[in-house]
């Protein structure tokens, strides 16, 4: 029988939670160990978890390796433990690894020039700055370009994403100056699949998700079946900290090389500078699709918390990921809590029952800004089950119905279809499908959908159908307010719905976070009537 270990819960599995838990790979799972046999004590995680928790609001999972061992991880209701998790630019660290690959085989030289693999998407004309751009300035965002060129893929007709890029003026000499552009790591993807004939996720199969035991994930395409490089990819915590764990220790895994050093060294140095605020991790330094950080870290990470944090001094591995809008604040909560527990890898003595408060602590965890509050109010047997007629909105919703005792949220659809959301009370979690009534999309395709973009952009505009996997919790305020918040499983997206009930008039207050479609939205203003 296995040991319990800091953060392990068992939980029922259903859908593709469920075919990754029967797969064989996920026998290849990192080793786990007590806090104090990697010289960490229990009691200072348990405080980094607290911290975690209460700094940064939304955190979704965590996990903390030391040694290349897993000393705790934790998910938090209702996010699971073999459910993928959308990565934003994240995905942007695999790319390069493709590209590293790519390079290590002779297929590619960061040498050489960009227009060299477009010659049908060549400008007609062509100026010396975008001559002189090579596949080293696309891998360390230093292009030339005076702005990010992927929203040009989205208002620019046609789906030849390389053409738009390479219309895009440049401005200034490549190599000379740091400018964010997903664009370019979309490049990098074009390029490695002309030069290998794979999309990338095809390519690292062999080399890097088979070999640490990562069941092959899905990644958003362009229309011209690209993996668009620089956002897309879904993996699990434990995938995210593998990653993390191969560059540690230098491109090995379990004793066979996956990467040249060389690489690995490469791709974490600085090769290009973004600022010089000694107290941002956005100014350190920026190397291929890497992010230099203090105390000597590196990172990739993604937007609203993706991370996978790499601290070499501390031998120390953290993937997160989460559904956040302060990205500083959570790598402060790091520093501050969990940096100064990293002493030197010395044992320490057992401590069995800091341990126990660990593994509770975590085994535990759930959201804690769902709304909560309480599961009844004098009121609602007069609104339960009740329909209300809602004047014209921007979501084609004609009507809205509380059961509040199943406890579901009903919404009709123009054309009559109504998608219901059951929801928990008082900080439970209950599934559903359906999110897509308020127009937010999880990015994440579905088994045998083709994972196609229309716009270039990570979530908005992404629809690959309906019944996505969301979970809502609920609850009464003491001002009669009910709250609602809905979850995507595999995003960071949150919906956050506020019911305000005067007389037979409905005020659905609604905002979005963890997007970049987010914000206070226009409320849902509704009349109760009979039917």
């Amino acid at each position: 029988m296995r040991p319990r270990l800091p953060g392990r819960r068992t939980r029922p599995v259903r859908g593709e939670a469920a075919r990754l838990e029967r797969c064989p790979m996920s026998d290849f799972r990192l080793p786990r160990v007590s806090p104090e046999a990697e010289g960490v004590r229990s009691a200072d995680l348990l405080a980094f978890v607290d911290a975690l928790e209460s700094r940064t609001r939304w955190p979704h999972s965590v996990m903390v390796v030391r040694g290349g061992s897993v000393l705790a991880e934790g998910w938090w209701e209702p996010y699971r433990r073999l459910g993928r998790h959308l990565l934003y630019s994240l995905s942007k660290s695999f790319t390069s690894t493709a590209a590293g690959l790519a390079v290590a085989e002779g297929k590619l030289s960061l040498d050489d020039p960009v227009l060299r693999f477009f010659p049908a998407e060549r400008p007609a004309e062509v100026n010396e700055h975008l001559a002189a751009m090579r596949v080293r300035h696309l891998l360390s965002m230093s292009t030339g370009h005076t702005e990010d060129t992927l929203p040009h893929f989205a208002r620019r007709p046609g789906d030849n994403w390389a053409r738009t890029f390479l219309a895009v003026p440049v401005n200034r000499p490549p190599g000379t100056h740091f400018l964010y552009n997903s664009g370019a790591t979309y490049m990098v993807s074009a390029i490695v699949q002309q030069v290998t004939g794979q999309k990338i996720v095809d390519y690292l199969r062999p080399r890097l998700w088979d070999p640490l035991g990562i069941v092959p994930p899905p990644w958003e395409e362009c229309p011209r079946g690209i993996n668009v490089g620089g956002w897309g990819l879904s993996l699990r915590t434990e995938d995210i900290a593998k990653f993390g764990q191969l560059y540690h220790d230098g491109g090995v895994w379990r004793g066979q090389r996956l990467l040249p050093a060389t690489w690995v060294a490469d791709a974490t140095s600085k090769h290009i500078s973004n600022g010089n605020d000694p107290n941002s991790d956005w100014a350190q330094g920026y190397g291929f699709q890497f992010w230099r950080c203090r105390h000597g870290a590196w990172r990739g990470d993604g937007a609203f918390g993706q991370l996978c944090l790499v601290m070499p001094e501390q031998e120390t591995v953290v993937a997160l990921t989460a559904g956040i809008d302060d990205f500083q604040g959570l790598l402060n909560v790091i520093w501050d809590t969990l940096l100064p527990a990293l002493g030197p890898r010395r044992a320490l003595p057992a401590n069995p029952a800091d341990e126990r408060r660990l593994t509770r602590r975590l085994d535990a965890l759930s959201l804690g800004s769902a709304p909560g509050g309480e599961s009844c109010w004098p009121s609602s047997a007069a609104i339960s089950r009740r329909w209300y007629t809602l004047e014209p909105n921007d979501l084609d919703l004609t009507r809205v119905s509380f059961d509040l005792d199943t406890p579901a949220l009903l919404l009709e659809r123009q054309g009559g279809s109504t998608v219901r959301l059951p929801f928990g009370w008082q900080g439970q979690w209950a599934e559903g499908r359906g999110i897509e009534v308020f127009g937010i999309y999880d990015g994440v395709p579905d088994e045998g959908e083709p994972g196609r973009s229309d716009t270039g952009h990570a979530i908005a505009g992404v629809a690959y159908g309906d019944g996505r996997p969301v979970s809502t919790s609920g609850g009464w305020r003491a001002d009669g307010t009910l709250r609602l918040t809905i979850v995507l499983h595999r995003a960071p997206a949150q919906v956050h719905l506020s019911a305000k009930f005067t007389g037979d008039e409905l005020r659905l207050e609604r905002s979005v976070s963890g997007s970049f479609l987010g914000g206070v939205k226009e409320p849902l203003i509704g009349r109760l009537t009979e039917g």
